[in-house]
């Protein structure tokens, strides 16, 4: 669910007196409930010239586009602030320079008065360019500020035509900032290249591609993603690992994002009380082409060196994500000086890529932070790796013992027969 901030409310009352000026504060009252951020939402609508083509239900694109746009903005939760870009929209000329910086913010991120986005709406007219990379750096600089989810609803029918600048490497670098912004892609064109860099800018944030090829697919889903952006989730905090465990920043239990290059050794702290269990786990997401053969590795060490338990994952193939968890109970202490241990954390991979493949931003990673209570019992076997089957291997090693016994009691009673005759 959206991390909640408790705001300290209080009303500070200096009271006077014959003898002293004396100032306190009354405590936050215990009937004031806390607020959430309102979530943040912008559509980015294609308005180029091959939005003319009339191939959605009979009307062209851009009026299938309004019309969903009409639906999406009646349906709109009142706690969510709503925004339009557009790109393509204002440039109809052949001047590739300045075609490619064609895209405006239509209705400001905020509060929404549907009569006058839908007003700004009806005035559009596809006009020009596809410039999505800056249409995408556009949106996400409307979008920051504050701790809210934010996500950024891309509406298409082409591929972008400003290159270099690849959309793909943008939506990277727009993860990359930390800012947990995801980026849905909706094709109106079933085309191969178009799916393919839709769905490159999507996977990259951990948004989702849809085609859509009908007036009531294209509101259902907008619907259905400015309302997912509504629901309570949790909002991982950024985070960057270090060389190191001596420079790994600490955590505490929670959820954290980072971004992690080929190859590469990630470290971070938490500490440990006597009694207290760390369970952690990390996800590293594919988000580009990656070589077959490929592993992971969580490991929690001491500050000296040494290897308390670890976890490790591979696979060969096409994968969007690979995980790995461990357990470290720590015993309690006879004592009564309950010092915490620090636990070091590394984050390593094995994934490569081909050569055209580039390497930064890296790739992102998630990883969950957790201390609880130990188990009661002071002999629990995830202290020893041993899992829940540790009955079954001491069972085994039993009757191997009591049939090895009798096997040579057998054999020797066999063979003192034999010497009798």
């Amino acid at each position: 669910m959206i991390i909640r901030r408790r705001l300290t409310v209080g009303v500070g009352i200096l009271l006077a007196t014959l003898t002293a000026g004396l100032g306190s504060a009354l405590p936050a009252s215990a009937d004031e409930t806390p607020t959430q951020a309102s979530p943040k939402v912008e559509l980015v609508l294609d308005v180029s010239g091959s939005m003319r083509t009339r191939d959605i239900d009979g009307q062209s694109r851009m009026s299938a586009a309004k019309q969903a746009f009409n639906e999406v903005l009646d349906a709109v939760p009142e706690q969510v602030q709503l925004g339009i870009r557009t790109l393509g929209a204002d440039y109809p000329g052949d001047d590739r320079k300045v075609g490619c910086k064609d895209t405006k913010q239509l209705y400001p991120v905020g509060p929404l008065d549907r009569t006058e986005a839908k007003t700004a709406v009806a005035t559009l007219a596809p006009t020009g360019w596809t410039p999505i990379g800056p249409a995408l750096l556009g949106a996400a600089d409307d979008l920051e500020g504050g701790d809210s989810t934010r996500r950024i609803v891309l509406i298409s029918d082409g591929e972008d035509t400003c290159g270099p600048l690849d959309p793909c490497e943008v939506a990277r670098d727009i993860a990359a900032r930390g800012i947990h912004l995801v980026i849905d892609t909706l094709g109106l064109v079933p085309n191969a290249k178009i799916r393919q860099q839709l769905t490159c800018i999507a996977e990259a944030t951990g948004g989702t591609y849809t085609a859509v090829q009908h007036t009531d697919e294209l509101s259902g889903r907008v619907k259905q993603l400015v309302d997912r952006a509504a629901e309570p989730v949790v909002t991982p905090v950024a985070t960057k690992g270090a060389d190191s465990c001596t420079d790994a920043p600490e955590l505490k239990p929670g959820l954290y994002t980072d971004r992690e290059k080929f190859a590469e050794h990630r470290w971070y702290k938490v500490a440990v009380k006597p009694g207290q269990e760390l369970r952690a786990s990390v996800s590293v997401f594919a988000d580009r082409a990656v070589n077959n053969d490929y592993g992971m590795l969580l490991r929690a060490v001491t500050t000296h060196g040494r290897e308390i338990v670890r976890g490790s994952e591979s696979g060969t193939g096409r994968t969007d994500a690979i995980s790995s968890g461990l357990r470290y109970p720590k015993p309690e202490q006879d004592d009564d000086e309950q010092t915490p241990e620090t636990v070091c954390l590394q984050v390593s991979n094995s994934f490569s890529a081909p050569a055209s493949v580039k390497t930064a931003p890296g790739m992102p990673l998630e990883l969950t932070v957790d201390v609880v209570d130990a188990p009661d019992e002071a002999a629990d076997v995830a202290a020893f790796g041993l899992g829940h089957g540790w009955w079954l291997l001491g069972l085994l090693t039993l009757t191997g013992l009591i049939v090895g016994l009798l096997f040579g009691w057998i054999s020797r009673w066999r063979i003192a027969v034999w010497r009798t005759r």
